[in-house]
């Protein structure tokens, strides 16, 4: 039987999360030949896993291998990583994009409120310049939603950025900045600012256009740039339909339909707790794909739920949403 959407996105506590996530394992154990067959290989009874401590974790790696889809599906499109000339990237195959939209939409309505009380601007130039970026999607849409002409996308017009931050603040609108790393670094070195109205918000990392900083230098530097207290951040992937955000000091907060486990990073299948391990993400939202996924991120998970992401695994490539090492 498959779990409803509705009761993903309707989840209230600890006890709803757990419950759909087993239903979901179950369904995507049946359905998911990749992630069944990765189950079997490790000798899982599928009968004893009754919490969602218990529920193998598939290796992101294997959305460079394999098509991670429901056997019951077909794809309406296909999301591809960023990644360097060569490399091979994940694909993810998304069944039904509307789930995605109700997933980030509901996502940054939880942590921000109505997106029609901000002019995003997205300076996002290394995801337009290619296809398949769930990112641009995602912000494509909030910008729409935002039911604004001053939102938009700059590439690399720099100049009209400017002309239009400055002309927003001087008007005292509520302004989403939402830009790859190195681009806002370039942005600041242009023009300096001391912002009262807008959001910055960093993702992405340097994309091979910059030296990698780790996250509190890159902060710093874009506080004083700004002229603001905080920067925020987003958490999400290709493999994802779900982010988590920031909203200060680096510590992320999950969205009710998605969580995040830490493993050792000695031993796989062994999960820890308050002390840094590798990420595993619970992303209820991608039914259709796999919702539990071992990424090659490190992070810490606070008693509370929220974490923070310290780098990543020596061999993995660089890629992704936010790969600044702290």
């Amino acid at each position: 039987m498959t779990p409803s959407i509705s009761s993903i996105f309707s989840i209230k506590n600890k006890t709803d999360f757990s419950s759909v996530a087993l239903q979901i394992f179950k369904y995507q154990y049946n359905y998911c030949k990749p992630y069944k067959q990765y189950c079997d290989l490790l000798k899982v009874d599928v009968s004893a896993i009754d919490t969602i401590e218990k529920i193998p974790f598939l290796p992101i790696t294997f959305f460079k291998q394999k098509e991670i889809i429901s056997s019951d599906k077909v794809s309406e499109v296909i999301f591809t990583s960023s990644g360097t000339t060569g490399t091979v990237t994940s694909k993810h195959f998304v069944t039904d994009t509307a789930i995605y939209e109700e997933s980030f939409k509901k996502g940054f309505s939880h942590f921000y409120g109505n997106v029609q009380d901000f002019t995003i601007l997205a300076l996002l130039p290394s995801y337009l310049e290619r296809e398949g970026s769930s990112l641009v999607y995602m912000v494509d849409s909030l910008i729409k939603d935002s039911n604004t002409n001053d939102s938009g996308f700059y590439l690399n017009n720099l100049d009209a950025l400017i002309e239009k931050l400055v002309t927003l603040e001087s008007k005292g609108k509520k302004i989403l900045l939402i830009g790859v790393s190195y681009a806002l670094l370039d942005l600041i070195e242009k023009r300096k600012f001391q912002l009262k109205n807008t959001i910055v918000m960093e993702t992405g990392g340097m994309k091979g256009r910059r030296k990698e900083l780790i996250k509190p230098a890159l902060h710093a530097i874009l506080k004083e740039g700004f002229g603001i207290t905080n920067i925020h951040s987003e958490y999400g992937m290709t493999e994802l339909l779900s982010q988590a955000y920031s909203k200060e000091d680096g510590v992320f907060s999950c969205p009710p339909w998605m969580k995040i486990l830490t493993r050792d990073t000695e031993d796989p299948l062994t999960l820890i707790k308050n002390k840094t391990g590798g990420i595993n993400v619970i992303d209820l939202a991608n039914i259709y794909s796999c919702s539990f996924i071992a990424t090659q991120d490190l992070g810490n998970v606070k008693n509370d739920g929220n974490f923070t992401i310290m780098g990543r695994f020596d061999d993995s490539d660089i890629r992704g949403c936010n790969l600044m090492v702290l």
